[in-house]
Parts: structure tokens; sequence; C-alpha cells
């Protein structure tokens, strides 16, 4: 005869579900005693969690899971995808609108880079945004300095490896040259840490910008540097199969802030 399993969900899921963080981040802010239920600091999250219990974090109580949403920001170059940053370089979330509600990015755009960036206030949402098995295509502008053959570019839509790590075939288009520099349209699945770049470099060029235009069927278009969109959620219903609730409230930037929020008709 089997046990029961206990009523209710593992802490980690409850907070990664109302955008506390994800289930990883909240593991560790447990293991840090940063998280009490019931009055009791609990250190471990082997715990399960019904809604009579009563959760704080950081002093704060930890009110129902707010409706799942998403939003698009178009990353400028220079900011780094970190909550915190151990150089004390400016953060994408540090840029973004006060009025904004906690919110965690799908996956990372690195320093130099730019274009779309998905935030999402649900922890499952962004899980499976960023699962392997969801097969997205992310789309690339990218700048390279002096010129590439097409034999060169065979070799990343074969698949390259760089140092012992293997990159999916990509897709490669030569757009234009422009002066001392090409453009190129980089389409991939994998989006492993700097991959363009380290794949650029190893057929002997190098990147001098990147653009992410895409994430899947969601697009940067004309969203301005610097800019956040919130999704409707009719939007979110039928590209992630998230049930139907009311539209949320549009977030707007403050006028002392110098980014800008935004919710554009779909």
């Amino acid at each position: 005869m089997t046990d029961t399993p206990p009523p209710g969900d593992r802490i980690a899921k409850v907070l990664s579900r109302a955008g506390i963080a994800s289930r990883r981040e909240a593991e560790r802010m447990i293991a840090d005693g940063r998280v009490s239920v019931n009055g009791k600091t609990i250190t471990s999250p082997a715990l399960n969690i019904t809604p009579d219990d009563k959760i704080v974090v950081d002093g704060k109580q930890v009110g129902e899971p707010d409706v799942a949403r998403l939003w698009l920001y178009h990353k400028p170059a220079g900011l780094v995808t970190t909550e915190r940053d151990e150089k004390d370089r400016p953060t994408v979330f540090g840029a973004l609108p006060e009025n904004m509600p906690r919110v965690m990015s799908v996956g990372r755009l690195d320093l130099n880079s730019e274009g779309l960036l998905l935030l999402t206030n649900d922890g499952e949402m962004k899980r499976k945004l960023e699962l392997p098995s969801t097969g997205w295509l992310r789309r690339y502008r990218v700048r390279i300095n002096g010129s590439v053959s097409e034999a060169k570019l065979d070799e990343l839509r074969a698949g390259i490896t760089v140092e012992g790590i293997t990159y999916q075939p990509m897709v490669v288009t030569f757009d234009r040259q422009q002066g001392a520099n090409a453009w190129l349209t980089v389409s991939l699945r994998e989006g492993k840490n700097r991959e363009i770049r380290r794949a650029m470099g190893e057929i002997g060029v190098t990147v001098n910008r990147l653009i992410r235009v895409s994430y899947g069927p969601f697009q940067l278009a004309n969203l301005k540097q610097g800019e956040v969109e919130e999704l409707r959620q009719r939007v979110v219903r039928d590209q992630l199969g998230i049930s139907d609730k009311p539209t949320p409230t549009r977030v707007r930037k403050p006028a002392n802030r110098p980014l800008k929020g935004k919710k554009r008709s779909r």
C-alpha cells in the first residue's frame, strides 16, 4: 500500500508561480533562511503548501499568485540580464519602469547583445518557454567585421564544434555588405551561452553587433530600445495554452523614468 502524497504544491513551485523567483532561485532563498511558513523559518524546499498556509519572504507576506503575464522588452546593449551583478554593472531589471511587478527573464542576452528579451511574472511560464523541447526558433540580425564566404557559412549550417561544445545546425543568410562590415540573419533553436559569437569566431570573423529580432512567435517589430510592452492575455493564451483570464492593467512609465512602458493592440 503506497502512502498518500501530502496535499498542496512544493513551496519552490508556489513561490515561482507567485512571481517571487524561479524554482532554483526560490530554493536558494529557502536555504538562506529568507522564507518562513506559518511563522517558522524553513531551510528545506521539501515542504508542500496549501492555500491555508501563510508564507513570508524577506519579511513580506506572499499574496495570491497573479495572472500569468508576458512582456516584450527591447534590451539595449550595455545591460546585464541578472537581478544583481557582482561587478555593479547596470542591469535589465534596474532599467525597467518602477510600476512593473517583479519579473524574470526568459533566457538571457549577454552584455553586448540587444533586441528582444521576454519577461514574465510566472515561474512556470519561464520554465515552459526555456525548455529545449519547446524548440522555438530564435532569430538574430548579426553584423560582422569583414566578409565571409558561403563555404564558411556552410560550416555553421552543418553544425560546428567550438572548444568541445557542439552547436546544432544554424540557418544562416548573407544579407548585404555594408562598407567594412556585413550583415547576416542567423536562426537557431538552442541559444547556448554566446553561441553565435563563438561560432562566428570559429570561422574567422568577429561579431560587432547582435540583435535578437524574434523568439518563437514573438517579434521585436517596431519596439524601440528600452521600451517594454505587455502582451494581451488573448495572445498569451493562444501561443502558450494559458487559460483565458481578464486582461491585466496596463504598465505605464512614471514621468521621471527614462524607459517607456506601453501596450499595443494585437
